[in-house]
């Protein structure tokens, strides 16, 4: 029997490696990243409603602005028009990845928004059409919804190639109390590259074990966030104090991750750091697969 409700678990990301080349025509850059998701993780509970056909939004947390700008109400409207359903939507949506922080919270929302109502219709729509639909939500979007919790992304970032998931390991998050916005933080590292050609695309990253992947951090724009938010500049230098290291900003900032490896390391210094720096930092696993989908059925209102 298809379920009426169901739960899924929307991961974040971090980004082990990122290289932005050229602006496009487009108005986006040539982007290449190195995806892996974390089991930080938002909460999405989607079911069907008659109330006016239409979608709604249950939000558990901090205010994110207009309901009808939420990527999860979004993606429910997007599949809505793709599938040609006349059933209203009803999210609960509960947020524990922040917004601004370069993890991907309100993409892996979108995605997970995706796959429930793929679940609960009976996937009326191809694989193709809801990677399609991925897309035009957003450049991270496709990532949540893809096979592999590690993927190579080009182009906006939505071009993947799914790799092979590496063994569960243990990061630091410090998640500094600042917002970075994706705009300004491209308009700082044009302006700081101006004068100068875009770099070449970078070698092909070796993603056959943790020790290769832990050669190849990168992020092209830690230098100008970090420069731009003293909170991010400390995040950074206190995890490779504590020996969280290498450590790295995430996508356009402004959390920032180390690694530690084991469980125990990773659990101590985030104590460590919690207390030294006066804000949120956190163990971290990664993940070997995506969360399903999960009916809920029968257990609750």
């Amino acid at each position: 029997m298809t379920p009426s409700w169901v739960r899924v678990r929307a991961p974040a990301k971090v980004n082990l490696t990122l290289h932005v080349g050229a602006r496009r025509p487009d108005g986006f850059h040539e982007v290449d990243t190195l995806f892996q998701a974390i089991d930080l993780a938002d909460r999405v509970e989607v079911r069907w409603s008659d109330a006016g056909g239409g979608v709604t939004l249950d939000l558990d947390g901090p205010d994110l602005g207009p309901v009808e700008d939420n990527l999860a109400v979004r993606a429910a409207a997007a599949f809505r028009r793709a599938a040609d359903l006349d059933r209203g939507v009803r999210i609960r949506l509960v947020k524990h990845v922040p917004a601004g922080a370069g993890l991907g919270g309100g993409s892996s929302d979108a995605a997970a928004v995706l796959r429930a109502l793929d679940h609960l219709a009976g996937r009326p729509l191809p694989a193709s059409a809801l990677r399609s639909l991925a897309g035009e939500l957003g450049s991270d979007v496709p990532f949540f919804l893809g096979d592999s919790p590690l993927a190579r992304g080009r182009g906006r970032g939505e071009r993947l190639a799914p790799c092979r998931p590496l063994p569960p390991a243990w990061l630091v998050l410090v998640l500094p109390p600042v917002h970075v916005a994706t705009g300004p933080a491209y308009e700082a590292l044009a302006e700081a590259r101006r004068g100068t050609t875009a770099p070449a695309p970078p070698a092909d990253p070796d993603v056959g074990s943790w020790a290769s992947v832990l050669r190849s951090l990168h992020n092209d724009f830690e230098p100008v966030v970090a420069a731009a938010h003293p909170r991010v500049a400390a995040s950074l230098a206190m995890l490779r104090e504590v020996g969280a290291s290498p450590a790295l900003l995430s996508g356009s900032g402004g959390a920032c991750f180390g690694w530690s490896g084991r469980e125990d390391v990773a659990r101590a210094a985030a104590s460590d750091l919690e207390a030294r720096l006066g804000w949120s930092a956190r163990p971290v696993r990664t993940l070997r697969a995506f969360p399903g989908v999960e009916p809920l059925d029968g257990a609750g209102g």
